[in-house]
């Protein structure tokens, strides 16, 4: 089906604009000016490679979206838009899912944290939703990706990539494996921790990178947006990538740099993130703040040297060591928290 007649589907309009928008990762995103009504929207095309099941996202954000609306919630809210036959989600043919979204005016999103008090307002902000999303005991969330934040299964990956491996691969990633294996403990209590259930299950975000959040003309955040991960699993994974996020100084395939942490970030993510949530935090989750920090970062040092070692299978890839390189990032970033947490406690 031709994008003007996904159109079609969900505004019957000749009169309008469609222009790419090139910054995400996973599905191929639209702005969509409808010129009769003056309106904007996001249309998007959903990556069924990884979202298998994508009623299930339209599912978790319409949740999310009336608790929110059924609080004090103070942000902007991106709503789904239903088409004319009263669908959330159009599938074509050729197997296709594609979904309309409301579009926030005045908006803008960064790319990187650029100073401390960006961070402190980002982590300030997703603090602030998930405490407004935990606030209920009984939220109808279903599983938008399996096994995502299960810690277990990305060590028994790895382990099976060292085994199935080219040796041209093997050799290119000497230097990183034995970095790897040096802190083949290291995810071991969060592994223990999650079986024996003491961490507290909760509705997180689980890609709270600063570009999910819009912020407006005076760089106050307006919206938390890409609601599409949301899953029940430990708070803790999304402090853990908001660390690895927002204190990396560089690009994240940037592997030739001596030391991309920013401790100053670090106290200022920390600090915003524990702001509105830590009167609700079990006093396990606060003490394993740090940790945590370490685990995630390592688990997607992990993940990218996984698919290096599997022939680039999984993450778009620019050129053949791309995923080398963001692996040798992430161990420098690890390095980085490391040293630092080191010296301070």
């Amino acid at each position: 089906m031709e994008l003007k007649n996904i159109v079609q589907e969900f505004i019957c309009t000749e009169n309008y604009k469609i222009s790419p928008i090139t910054n995400g990762l996973i599905n191929s995103t639209y702005l969509f000016e409808d010129h009769d009504k003056r309106e904007k929207y996001i249309l998007q095309k959903i990556n069924t490679s990884i979202f298998k099941n994508p009623k299930t996202i339209i599912h978790n954000h319409l949740e999310i979206n009336n608790l929110l609306q059924k609080s004090d919630y103070h942000l902007k809210m991106v709503n789904p838009i239903h088409s004319i036959s009263n669908q959330y989600l159009i599938k074509t043919e050729n197997g296709e899912a594609w979904r309309m979204l409301s579009f926030i005016e005045n908006s803008t999103t960064f790319l990187k944290v650029s100073d401390k008090k960006t961070a402190y307002e980002a982590a300030k902000t997703f603090g602030y939703f998930l405490n407004i999303i935990n606030s209920e005991s009984i939220v109808n969330i279903k599983e938008s990706l399996p096994d995502f934040i299960n810690f277990e299964k990305r060590m028994v990956d790895y382990n099976v990539s060292l085994k199935t491996a080219s040796e041209t691969f093997l050799k290119n990633s000497e230097k990183e494996i034995e970095l790897v294996d040096q802190l083949l403990d290291l995810p071991e209590k969060w592994i223990d921790m999650e079986k024996t259930q003491l961490l507290p299950k909760r509705i997180i975000h689980a890609d709270p990178k600063i570009s999910n959040i819009l912020f407006d003309h005076n760089n106050d955040p307006l919206a938390v947006i890409d609601l599409d991960t949301i899953m029940i699993s430990t708070i803790l994974y999304d402090f853990g990538d908001m660390i690895r996020s927002y204190t990396n100084t560089t690009d994240e395939d940037d592997g030739n740099s001596e030391n991309n942490f920013d401790p100053e970030i670090y106290e200022a993510v920390k600090a915003g993130f524990l702001l509105n949530l830590k009167e609700n935090l079990t006093n396990i989750e606060i003490e394993n703040l740090d940790y945590a920090a370490q685990v995630v970062i390592y688990i997607q040092a992990v993940r990218f040297l996984t698919d290096y070692l599997n022939g680039n299978i999984y993450y778009s890839t620019n050129y053949p060591k791309h995923n080398l390189d963001r692996t040798k990032n992430q161990l420098i970033l690890l390095k980085g928290l490391r040293e630092y947490l080191n010296r301070t406690l």
